[in-house]
């Protein structure tokens, strides 16, 4: 044998398994619940019929549970509307569409069912009725929920063009933000310093310059000027809060903090980040606000939600304050009178939407 032939490269070939799902979703909203709840137990008021997976499919809506051991609950389940002669797999997923934007709904961990011709699976006990009626989710007398699909293609192997070339160099992800973190940290090159109560702040002009519109016009325009001694006092906020505002703006992210502590913070920055026009960490606040929203929070969230204009905030506690029972459990605080002394326009609104 020739040397030639014995360090020939070998020839090689790559082919794949496929195990590939058509995913959708149908979304159901049950608009005047309480004139559904007379519904016997075991009887149902079915969905309009939908398509996924190039099948048809309804939901099942049972008011008063499907059997007698789901009583009080509400059931629901997801049937095949068509005929097969061949068994579908399938996994689903009932939620809330409130969780829905909250969270992607995860279908990896649902259970794989066979669904044959106008079979169904669900949840029999979905939500207790009692327990929706004091929730979130039920607004206006309607709620809605969401049924995640995922329907299972036969397996099949596929010929692939050639094999997957070696990696030689990892590119890792960026830490531009961590390295911008330390450099607060330390002050490295800071040219201003604030003062914020009796605590102090090292900083770089240019990096809020570039980040806040607002700081841009103070530290290079008259301010500037004005300031010999680089020093710049912050009147009107907590150390703890310009602290945040600063980690944020180097690393567009917040510091970690305990869910005590993160209602409190998102309201004090909130304000931070109207008054230094950084229109991200606002939404962020508000993201995490409409998640802080009971009958204890309501007026203060709702009052800071009309002085900042802060609109989808704002929505979400109109939404929260069209649940009766929500409405009854703020007017037991003094919520509303702290509304009518600092928003008394909140107060004509909600008046309004309530009485349409």
């Amino acid at each position: 044998m020739s040397s030639t032939a014995g360090n020939s490269k070998p020839s090689g070939s790559m082919s794949a398994i496929v195990a590939d799902a058509a995913r959708g979703y149908h979304v159901l909203k049950i608009d005047g619940y309480s004139r559904t709840t007379a519904t016997p137990t075991g009887e149902f008021i079915k969905s309009c019929s939908f398509a996924v997976g190039g099948h048809r499919w309804c939901i099942k809506y049972y008011p008063n549970g499907d059997t007698s051991e789901s009583e009080g609950y509400i059931s629901l389940f997801l049937f095949l509307d068509q005929d097969v002669t061949k068994e579908l797999k399938a996994q689903h997923r009932f939620c809330f569409i409130d969780d829905v934007e909250e969270q992607t709904p995860y279908l990896a961990a649902q259970s794989v069912r066979s669904f044959h011709t106008n079979s169904g699976w669900g949840r029999a006990t979905f939500i207790k009725r009692e327990d929706l009626e004091k929730s979130k989710h039920l607004k206006d007398d309607s709620f809605i929920v969401r049924c995640d699909i995922a329907v299972h293609n036969e397996l099949r192997t596929e010929e692939m063009a050639e094999a997957p070339t070696t990696t030689f160099v990892s590119v890792p992800a960026s830490d531009l933000h961590q390295h911008l973190g330390d450099l607060l940290q330390t002050g490295n090159g800071a040219d201003v310093v604030f003062k914020v109560s009796s605590e102090t702040f090292m900083a770089h002009r240019c990096m809020l310059a570039a980040r806040s519109p607002v700081f841009s016009a103070e530290l290079f325009g008259q301010m500037k000027e004005s300031d010999i001694a680089g020093v710049v006092n912050i009147d009107d906020m907590e150390a703890h809060v310009f602290k945040a505002l600063l980690f944020f703006i180097y690393t567009d992210s917040l510091p970690e903090m305990n869910k005590e502590e993160e209602g409190a913070m998102s309201q004090h920055l909130l304000v931070a980040a109207d008054r230094y026009n950084l229109e991200r960490l606002k939404l962020i606040c508000e993201h995490k606000l409409c998640k802080c929203i009971e009958a204890t929070t309501l007026a203060t969230i709702l009052a800071l939600a009309e002085q900042h204009h802060c609109h989808g905030l704002k929505k979400a506690c109109f939404n929260f304050l069209s649940s009766p029972v929500n409405l009854t459990a703020v007017l037991a605080t003094d919520g509303i009178e702290y509304l009518n002394t600092s928003c008394p326009s909140v107060i004509k609104e909600l008046i309004a939407k309530l009485g349409t």
